[in-house]
């Protein structure tokens, strides 16, 4: 489907479409810095090496690869969490962005927390929901993805999954379409711990049906759009689980491309990457893809 943007939704809003990926991995601030780190975090059960050792020399990459990216045209947002030492490292570029199918993250989480009739007491998810479900995380169903938005109450999805998370500049669409649901980088880092350490309501097993299908996420959307840029091809050295977005056209012909998801075996690491480019589509994909790459050269952290 082909989406075009409303230029009056603030000022990152773009009206469009996107989707998600799975790979064995005004201006954006120049200077990275330590961020506060999410509040309920909790470290993961298998650290991996030195705390901290992961993220030697990160800031400077951050900030080379905020730099290149703005060579090339690119705004971008980044955010990377590592769980065990609580340590999150970003650009600063913490905007608010229409996170376009990214949001079907909170819509699965919705089905999955209340099951198919909305109640508590019978959460069962049937056969055709489920394969629903597993086709709107995996290859990014756009038609799954209205059905549950419909039955489910809409922006009322947002407004729950938002309080369960303690997402603080998450919100509903102003339009009512649920790929111009509003949130920010570090929301959506927060959003990802959370599920891992459980605090947001959603049970283990349930939290695990997310975590599979990003895990098994196709290369190309089921609208045939390719998926494995940013996080997928950037950090091709890792295991990861990711949710894929992207959505035109912004101020012209602008394109956002949004990379999120979970990184390593352990799932120690979080990150999220978002890039606004004026450029035609391979090109962005190409720039946010690059810009995990610089930061982390290896394909690893």
């Amino acid at each position: 489907m082909v989406l075009i943007a409303n230029a009056a939704v603030l000022t990152a809003s773009l009206a469009g479409f996107e989707a998600k990926v799975y790979g064995s991995p005004g201006a954006a601030s120049h200077a990275p810095h330590v961020a506060a780190p999410p509040q309920a975090i909790r470290p993961s059960a298998s650290p991996q090496g030195m705390p901290g050792a992961a993220f030697d020399g990160l800031p400077a990459r951050i900030a080379q690869a905020t730099q290149g990216a703005a060579a090339d045209g690119a705004t971008i947002a980044v955010a990377v969490l590592d769980r065990t030492t609580h340590q999150m490292l970003s650009n600063g570029n913490d905007q608010l962005i229409a996170i376009a199918s990214v949001a079907k993250l909170f819509i699965a989480d919705d089905l999955l927390a209340h099951g198919p009739d909305g109640s508590e007491d019978n959460p069962r998810l049937w056969t055709a929901d489920r394969q629903a479900l597993d086709s709107m995380l995996r290859s990014s169903d756009d038609s799954a993805a209205e059905t549950f938005w419909a039955e489910r109450g809409g922006e009322a999805i947002i407004t729950d999954v938002a309080g369960r998370y303690g997402l603080t500049s998450t919100a509903p669409p102003s339009d009512g379409r649920w790929w111009n649901t509003m949130s920010s980088a570090s929301d959506l880092v927060r959003y990802y711990d959370t599920l891992l350490n459980g605090s947001g309501g959603l049970s283990g097993d349930r939290a695990e049906i997310i975590v599979d299908d990003l895990a098994g996420s196709t290369a190309t959307g089921a609208d045939g759009y390719p998926q494995r840029f940013g996080i997928p091809d950037g950090l091709y050295a890792e295991p990861v689980a990711v949710k894929q977005g992207w959505m035109c056209c912004m101020d012209g012909d602008s394109w956002m491309h949004l990379s999120t998801g979970i990184i390593g075996s352990d799932r120690r690491y979080v990150m999220v990457i978002e890039s606004l480019q004026t450029s035609d589509d391979a090109t962005a994909r190409a720039t946010i893809t690059q810009a995990v790459k610089t930061m982390f050269p290896s394909g690893r952290i």
